[in-house]
């Protein structure tokens, strides 16, 4: 009858090399072997555990007999060989204690530095116990085997090399499997870490500022015999901050840098005022290349306004007909006149044509109720 083991395995090896034993418990721990493998011999997915370590399991006191129960509680003894354990008496008493309980077959080398056999004490990676002893010729499963480009590919063989030794089983059934594995495991970091960069790019992208061009266009039929647009100023509203600058022509522009990136294609606020244009006041969507359509105040040089005064008489004319750039009124009972000429008519200067005689005949844009013709 097979005889119960506590432990699957005894991890031996030098202080030096702690992170590779525990690195090597953590791996075959958790190493999840194929289902129909698994299914074959009656196995867990991950049957090759607990692994003694020291460190994590070992208790204060009694460290000799301690130990030897551990091992003898072991059913193999992985040697952790490097330099280091190869000069350690520790590693060296229990490789030859296991080598006695009669388990010599089940003693496995696994090389994290040095060379095995190099015959230099600084480089040889065995203990001196093993060519004592007699062992049978040692191969180990080396790290640094150099099978395929990738060093930690060349990792990846040597604990595969490890499980099967311990499991007894063909060194490829499990390994080809494991290289898949890996590969697929690349492929979804690949992604991932694809996935990440873009992520990281667009952040970075979103919060870089850029420079943003603005025009203005006229959308009002007007006369040309109207002064074209100049001084425009636009303003730019974000959340915590304004961008202000004037265009000083219909045919120029402006540039607002340091746009936050974020801002684009995002509704923002808008306002531009210019000495005879309605003002704008909006919302638009933000783009690098923005145009923003402007209209003229139909009253500035459309409201026509002025009094009728006979300067002789100090009074007001009222009831005088009028003709005003072929628009026809007349004058109230204050000798007011008002008017409107429709846009595409308006110039600055308009000349009035009357029934009655007139010292003065041109009125000048814009004008209001303070503004007078004198006539006879």
């Amino acid at each position: 009858m097979e005889q119960e083991y506590k432990y699957f395995a005894f991890i031996s090896y030098n202080s030096k090399d702690t992170e590779w034993g525990r690195r090597v418990q953590r791996k075959l721990e958790h190493y999840r072997m194929p289902a129909t493998l698994c299914s074959e011999h009656g196995w867990e997915r991950t049957p090759i555990k607990p692994v003694f370590f020291a460190p994590t399991d070992i208790q204060p006191g009694g460290l000799n007999e301690e130990l030897q129960e551990r091992l003898r509680a072991a059913r193999h003894l992985i040697v952790i060989c490097s330099p280091n354990s190869a000069r350690s008496e520790w590693v060296g008493r229990e490789i030859a204690f296991f080598h006695q309980l009669g388990r010599t077959r089940q003693i496995h080398f696994f090389i994290v530095s040095g060379q095995p056999h190099s015959g230099n004490p600084e480089t040889e990676c065995f203990n001196g116990v093993v060519e004592q002893l007699g062992l049978p010729e040692i191969l180990g499963a080396n790290i640094h085997e150099q099978v395929y480009r990738w060093p930690w590919l060349n990792r990846e063989r040597a604990y595969v090399q490890l499980v099967s030794k311990l499991l007894g089983v063909e060194f490829d059934a499990i390994w080809q499997r494991h290289k898949r594995r890996l590969v697929r495991k690349v492929v979804c970091w690949a992604v991932g870490i694809v996935a990440v960069m873009a992520a990281l790019l667009g952040v970075w992208l979103k919060n870089q500022p850029v420079d943003v061009s603005v025009h203005v266009r006229e959308t009002s039929v007007h006369s040309s015999a109207l002064p074209p647009l100049r001084d425009a100023v636009v303003t730019l509203v974000l959340s915590n901050e304004t961008k202000t600058d004037t265009i000083r022509s219909i045919d120029g522009g402006v540039v607002l840098r340091n746009i936050p990136h974020r801002y684009v294609d995002e509704e923002v606020h808008v306002r531009v005022t210019c000495r005879d244009f309605l003002p704008v006041d909006t919302l638009l969507l933000l783009t690098k290349e923005v145009c923003i359509g402007v209209q003229r105040d139909a009253a500035v040089y459309g409201d026509v306004r002025f009094r009728l005064w006979n300067p002789d008489r100090e009074e007001a004319v009222a009831g005088a007909a009028v003709t005003v750039e072929g628009h026809e009124a007349v004058s109230d009972e204050s000798g007011l006149v008002r008017l409107r000429i429709p846009l595409e008519q308006q110039r600055t200067v308009y000349h009035v044509a009357a029934a009655i005689p007139l010292v003065t005949d041109s009125v000048y844009m814009p004008c209001g109720e303070d503004d007078v013709l004198l006539c006879y």
